[in-house]
Formats: structure tokens, sequence, C-alpha cells
């Protein structure tokens, strides 16, 4: 698998270009497919590491993940991804990219191309400015969900909006459902989808449903709760895990306790449980747990 490269010019301008292992420098698609190149360093549908909790959970310290510190640039992989490799951190199910980041001021990736994969970022704090091949120039903002199907192959660049203050995004790839889709792009706000104490849908293969829409059997959802509040998350479709992402405080899940940036995977179940231990915003990500 080859590793991520930053190129050093590009790093003092601030206009970096991100190459990841399916990524080739310039716009140009290159002949290796991203999702050829992260399928075939898969293996398994799902590998626990050592801190496993029983045969169906697997669990993610936030201390744990692969990270690195490029200046501009803090990176934190909870799978395996661009310089952090660890075999037995390569994806949950379909779900293969979970990178927790923060931008610099101005700072960002210059354009560069993804085909087959479904892309979904999720800004944390800040803005981040997007443009792409297929017209879009937008900002996506902090309360956004921004969703990118891949398919037959797009380009695009993403850079902090502000020249001031650091962007925080969670960056998540998702292996699709199928190949060579039309590449299609998607935004909506979720802020005005929130529902006190509960989980909200902001993801699912249902182009009617609320949110936005993929192409994979998969939900997503975003909660956020008071603390000792306690709640349940039945899955939507037989065949899929849930991995769970502590984006702010401390919650219990089928019993693990959880803290910050921590991640916890569960799967042959119907239904879990949920206990916030202190104010807490989490995100579920439900995913069929076989590629």
């Amino acid at each position: 698998m080859n590793r991520v490269k930053f190129i050093k010019g590009a790093l003092v301008s601030g206009a970096a270009f991100f190459a990841a292992p399916f990524i080739n420098k310039g716009i140009s698609q290159g002949t290796e497919s991203t999702y050829d190149k992260l399928r075939e360093n898969v293996g398994f549908n799902h590998v626990p590491n050592n801190e496993i909790k029983t045969m169906n959970t697997v669990l993610h310290k936030a201390n744990t993940r692969g990270s690195a510190d490029h200046g501009w640039l803090k990176v934190n992989h909870t799978f395996s991804f661009a310089n952090y490799h660890n075999p037995e951190r390569m994806h949950f199910g379909v779900l293969r990219v979970l990178n927790d980041d923060s931008f610099a001021g101005g700072k960002g990736f210059s354009t560069h191309p993804h085909d087959n994969m479904e892309i979904i970022t999720i800004p944390l704090q800040g803005d981040l400015e997007h443009k792409d091949n297929m017209g879009n120039g937008t900002v996506i903002k902090s309360g956004d969900v921004q969703v990118m199907s891949a398919g037959t192959g797009i380009t695009h660049s993403e850079f902090n909006a502000s020249q001031e203050f650091e962007v925080k995004v969670l960056q998540i790839w998702l292996f699709p459902n199928k190949k060579n889709v039309i590449p299609r792009y998607d935004q909506r706000a979720i802020r005005d989808l929130e529902v006190e104490n509960e989980f909200y849908q902001i993801l699912s293969p249902n182009e009617e449903d609320q949110g936005v829409w993929i192409h994979q059997n998969s939900w997503f959802s975003m909660g956020e709760f008071s603390e000792q509040k306690t709640t349940e998350y039945k899955l939507n479709s037989s065949g899929n895990g849930v991995y769970a992402f502590i984006i702010e405080g401390e919650a219990t899940i089928e019993g693990q306790k959880l803290e910050k940036r921590d991640g916890f995977g569960i799967w042959d179940t119907h239904s879990i449980s949920i206990s916030a231990e202190k104010d807490s915003r989490i995100l579920l990500m439900e995913v069929p747990m076989v590629i």
C-alpha cells in the first residue's frame, strides 16, 4: 500500500496536495481505482483488535488512533490511512475511513481525484470551502453534512474557509453497494433536524428520507444528550452493525464506557442501549458488515 506524500513547496504555500494511497499527482484520475486500492487491503469483513470486549464488539480508544501533526494539518485516523497502517484496523464492515482532522486557517488540500467511494464530510467547528469538477463551489458549515458519490470519478479541493480560525471536520468513507455510478454531490443543513435528547437521522440509502443519501444500505444518526439521559437505537437492516463515535462528552453503550473521540463497533444485534454520562454529542454509523 503506497503511503501519503506531502509536497514541501505546497506545505509552505498552504495549498498542500494530499496524496493518499489511491491519489496520483495532479488532477488526473490516474490508473488505479480508489475502490480497488482500498478493497484489496481489507481482507476481512471486520477485524477486532486486542481491546475487544466480546465477540461482537470492537473498541477503539481515542489515544490509540493513528495521528500526525503536519503543522497546518493535524490528523487522527481510526482506521488505516495514509502513513498510518495497522492490519487490525482496516475497516468496520463497509466503513473504511474515519478521519478526525483539523486544518489551520486558509490551509487545505488542492485538487485531487477519487472514484467509487461514498465520501461524507461533517464539519464540527468552522467552515470548509469545497470546489469540484461537477461545478460545485460551496462552503460546508458546522451544522451541515456533505456527501459525494465518487462513482466513475471526481476531482475536488477543500480548504479552511477562514484565514484565522481552525476548522475541524470528520471525513468518512464507505465502500458503495454499486460501482461506476454517475458522480453526485449533496449538502444539507442538519442543525434544523436536531431533536433534544434523541438521535436524528442525517443520512440513509433513500433519496426521499431526511438528510442526505448514498449508494449503500447505511444510516447515520446524530444525537446531543443531557447528562444521564438513556435511549435506545434500533437497527434499520439485519446484517448491519453500528459504529458509535463520541464527538463530545462521555457515554456508556451496551455496558462499555466511552469518552471523547472513542469509537465502539457492535454487530449481530437488533438494537443498542446508550446512556450519556455527561452532556454528549454522539454519531452512530449503521453499516453493512459484508463488503
